[in-house]
This record gives structure tokens, sequence and C-alpha cells, in this order.
């Protein structure tokens, strides 16, 4: 038999649907499985426990934004995820103009205390200037970096570390004291 080529496998695979189709009886109906439920995740319900998130919460913010931003090793650039996390931000921040921001820069232990402050204080400073060119007013922002301070683990591996390399968004109703 010549192998099937070209514009005959599609009309194959169609005439053989159809006549699948013709065998479908009452009878054969009753062999069929039934449909699977629907897939976790898939439905406009939220997940149980979290039925009475209220719009422009902290909890709203915490679940269906994300305040937490990460960055490469002694680098203070935002990379395209980040940028996606800080987009949505501001969008909620716009939508909830009575929350104050205070961005907490963090870092790993790669280099020197100071120049790890500093490191932070820079990754919280760049989050805060993309947050402000997205419409966030600078007023109710402010920058704090911890160095290497607030760990979120302490680890030896390169790929926990990253967990330390880190700006979170805590939304606050007031400044805090200087």
């Amino acid at each position: 038999m010549p192998a099937v080529t070209g514009y005959a496998r599609p009309l194959i695979a169609a005439a053989m649907l159809l006549a699948l189709a013709a065998c479908n009886t009452p009878e054969m109906a009753s062999l069929e499985e039934p449909a699977p439920p629907p897939m976790t995740g898939q439905t406009d319900d939220p997940a149980p426990g979290f039925e009475n998130v209220k719009p422009g919460s902290e909890e709203d913010f915490i679940l269906n934004v994300g305040r937490r931003i990460y960055f490469t090793q002694d680098s203070a650039t935002l990379d395209s995820v980040a940028m996606t996390t800080l987009d949505n931000q501001a969008v909620w921040l716009n939508k909830n103009p009575s929350w104050l921001l205070k961005l907490q820069g963090f870092a790993d232990d790669s280099g020197s205390a100071s120049s790890m402050e500093a490191l932070s204080q820079k990754r919280a400073d760049t989050t805060m200037a993309y947050l402000a060119s997205k419409g966030v007013d600078q007023t109710r922002m402010w920058a704090k970096g911890y160095g290497k301070d607030r760990e979120v683990r302490d680890c030896k591996e390169r790929s926990c570390k990253v967990q330390n390399r880190r700006v979170v968004s805590n939304l606050r109703t007031t400044p805090d004291a200087p």
C-alpha cells in the first residue's frame, strides 16, 4: 500500500471520524466514559479558605498581585518577570490609592555587609522608580535596604540564595516613623 501524503491524510482522517460517528448508537453511548470533573483552578470560584478575600484588601494584594520580586546576584536590574509583577502592583495600587507602600530590599551574603546594604537599597530604589514610572505617586512609597539581614533561608546553594535577593512590597496605612 502506498504511503499517504499531502491532502489525502486529512481526508482519510475525516472519513474515519464520520465512520466512527455513524457507529455511535444508544447502545454504544452507554459504553462511553463519563466526562471528567473540571480541573482545579479552571473556575472563577476562589480556592477553599479564600472566599472572603475582599478586593482592595492586603490579602487581595498578596494573593492576587504578588509582593515579591527577585534579582540576579550582585544586580539591581529588573528582569521581565519582576516587571510583570510590578506592572500588576502598579495597576492595583492605582486602583487602591489609600494604601501606602514600603519597599524592602534584601541581598544574599555574596559580599561585605556594607556592599550588600547598598545593593539592597539600590534594588528597593529601582523598584520604587519603576512603580513611579507606572503612575504610582512617589509620595505614597518609601524604600529601605536591609542588606543581608532578614534572610529567607540561610543556605549555601546558589539556587537557594536567590530567595534572599529580593524586594518585598509591603502595604501600609501610615508611613513608618523615621
